[in-house]
């Protein structure tokens, strides 16, 4: 590929940067980095091995793994060779992986065994072989799938499905989001340019490429931009602020609680400021970001925390809060160039100037839909192109503000209850790492619970919290029950699984250590 033509699909990013910058750093993975030349070299050689071991244009290739340079070889490979890639994160548990593997009908599967142990873990229960394609080491292959069937290639590749990605869900099994080409290379320039990404740019890529704001936001928008991709396994505070001063990284983009998590390391270690100085960036992602996270973090990095919002159908940007206007509050911004917004109220009907409505989204980064699940898709994508997130928001001084999901809403004593407004108040009390509000019925009436991680050591109790809440909230919005918890269940993105919070007190297996009265 010339360097005169710009990319079009995912599998034209590297041979234009291997053709403009062939000897620029694109991947740094411990002691191994990669030139852009070679990335390409490797890619190229991994798909020619892919369809050596049986994989047709159109098949689904699983791969399962943690950040590495195998994982984005083996990504882009199948992009390259027309399959479709299945991203999936090893952390994902057994039923998890078996289920995805069910549904999404893959040909193989690709495990990362030398950068992951759950990866290899993995690999030990599917059977298979081991192979080393290129110069990543070894990887596992589970048994070839002879009952899979390809896909039709579209007439236009820029249609096909460059990544199907497994969203969390709230209830049920997962959803395989369709995402193709277009999708991603829409979302991957158009946040890479509100970021400003450049090839001087060193990116940290802590988050999953399993995630979609990982694979898109960190990675693909670092490649298109030409920058370097410094991969990390796994989420380590120590390693992560070492990296900071030692590869002189200058972007970082991470979730809420993972800063929360950094902020409680730095406090514990004595460090009051971060030693970052090349670090020019510090965005948030994911999970709704509270006020007190928001301020920990500029504190201790002595710069804005910018924020953004996004959606695994959405590919996933859709706003960002500009570089030029930093907000002091938890706004997420403004609709990325070239996506349309709408504010819809319960009736349909656009809502109210700076009232709350559900979150509509026109763009072309939306899905192509979710995979065998047409009346899904029609369901959540209108005749117009509009898809409706799921998300409540309203619209104020030129940013959007997220308040909630549509279906976490708790109607209290006849009043709209927002979980991310409490969680926000709670979130500042010094004593508390996270929390995560659930409404659950008792005797036919929407009550409030609060699930509360504890600062290590802090020994706050639900007393204390329920005096804080009733002089920050009213009435209604005040939580009837808290449970501690010592650590949150988590996504491998960082979103805190409320299904499996509100599981638990149907079933009545989390201790409740005390009941406090509206």
């Amino acid at each position: 590929m010339s360097c005169e033509a710009a990319p079009y699909l995912v599998c034209d990013i590297v041979p234009f940067r291997a053709a403009c910058s062939p000897d620029a750093i694109a991947l740094v993975d411990g002691e191994r980095a990669w030139t852009y030349g070679q990335l390409n070299g490797t890619v190229r050689r991994t798909a020619a091995w892919l369809a050596d071991s049986g994989v047709r244009p159109g098949d689904r290739v699983m791969l399962v793994g943690e950040n590495c340079c195998a994982a984005v070889a083996v990504f882009l490979a199948a992009n390259l060779m027309g399959a479709w890639p299945v991203v999936v994160n090893a952390r994902l548990s057994d039923r998890e992986i078996d289920e995805i593997c069910e549904h999404s009908g893959a040909r193989r599967i690709v495990f990362t065994i030398a950068a992951s142990l759950r990866a290899r873990n993995h690999h030990q229960r599917y059977g298979g072989a081991t192979a080393e394609p290129a110069d990543f080491g070894p990887v596992g292959v589970g048994p070839l799938n002879e009952t899979a069937r390809p896909e039709p290639m579209e007439s236009d590749r820029a249609n096909a499905v460059a990544a199907l990605i497994y969203t969390s869900g709230t209830t049920g099994r997962p959803k395989g989001v369709m995402l193709s080409h277009r999708n991603l290379m829409f979302v991957a320039r158009a946040s890479g340019e509100a970021r400003r990404l450049a090839p001087a740019d060193r990116v940290l890529a802590v988050l999953p490429v399993s995630h979609i704001l990982g694979l898109t936001g960190v990675l693909l928008g670092s490649l298109v931009s030409g920058a370097q991709v410094h991969l990390a396994s796994r989420f380590d505070p120590g390693a992560l602020f070492s990296a900071l001063e030692r590869e002189r990284l200058t972007v970082l983009i991470g979730t809420p609680s993972m800063y929360a998590m950094l902020a409680e390391y730095a406090s514990r270690k004595g460090m009051a400021r971060v030693v970052a100085p090349a670090l020019r960036l510090v965005s948030a992602a994911g999970p709704p970001l509270d006020a007190a996270t928001k301020h920990t973090t500029e504190v201790l990095f002595g710069q804005t925390l910018h924020n953004g919002y996004g959606i695994t159908e959405c590919s996933p940007t859709v706003t960002l809060t500009p570089l030029n206007l930093p907000r002091t509050d938890c706004g997420v911004g403004r609709p990325l160039e070239g996506v349309e917004t709408r504010l819809v109220d319960s009736s349909g009907a656009d809502a109210d100037a700076e009232g709350i409505g559900e979150l509509w989204v026109r763009s072309p980064g939306i899905m192509k839909g979710y995979y065998r699940a047409p009346e899904e898709t029609a369901a959540t994508v209108d005749g117009e192109g509009w898809f409706k997130t799921g998300d409540l928001a309203r619209s104020r001084d030129g940013s959007f503000f997220i308040v909630g999901r549509s279906k976490e809403m708790i109607i209290r004593f006849g009043f709209n209850v927002y979980p991310a407004e409490i969680e926000g108040v709670l979130n500042g009390h010094p004593g508390v790492a996270r929390s995560a509000i659930v409404g659950h019925e008792v005797d036919g009436r929407e009550e409030i619970a609060a699930f509360v991680q504890p600062v290590s050591g802090s020994g706050v109790t639900d007393a204390e919290l329920a005096a804080y809440a009733a002089a920050r909230l009213a009435p209604y919005k005040r939580p009837s029950k808290f449970i501690m918890l010592e650590a949150m269940p988590l996504s491998p993105g960082g979103k805190i699984l409320k299904a499996a919070l509100a599981a638990s007190l149907q079933i009545g297996v989390t201790r409740q250590r005390a009941s406090i009265p509206a």
